[in-house]
């Protein structure tokens, strides 16, 4: 009895030890996004023409920076949009809500996207900096 409670406690730690393992090298497989302030992505954007500018919000029309392009993470619109984009190009992401904003961009990540910032503060930091918008 004590000989099979033992081989199961054993066969417990190994099934729980495998399971971190794997849990451990698939985060360290997969990447993250770069918080960024307001001001650090008005200088990404004047600094690479070729940056996509992704607003992940339901609320585009009224108002996002400009030359952004809207794939609404709510509607599906950015997992329809993912398999069209250039996972080795440059990308901003944001919204008028945060949460919205760092699932988008993890989403980019887990995707296989390598260069991925997030707005930090989103939309609202980028108007309280007095940066441009557009309607």
């Amino acid at each position: 009895m004590i000989l099979r409670i033992m081989v199961g406690l054993l066969l417990l730690a190994s099934v729980i030890a495998v399971t971190t393992a794997i849990g451990c090298s698939q985060q360290e497989q997969g990447g993250n996004y770069t918080d960024i302030s307001a001001t650090e992505a008005k200088q990404l954007i004047d600094d690479n023409p070729d940056l996509i500018i992704i607003d992940v919000s339901p609320v585009y029309a009224a108002g996002h920076l400009p030359g952004a392009v809207n794939y609404y993470f709510g509607d599906g619109s950015l997992d329809a949009a993912i398999p069209m984009l250039d996972k080795n190009a440059t990308y901003l992401v944001y919204c008028h809500a945060e949460s919205a904003s760092r699932l988008g961009a993890q989403k980019l990540v887990d995707a296989g996207f390598v260069n991925v910032y997030r707005l930090e503060g989103d939309y609202q930091a980028w108007v309280e900096a007095g940066y441009p918008i557009e309607t």
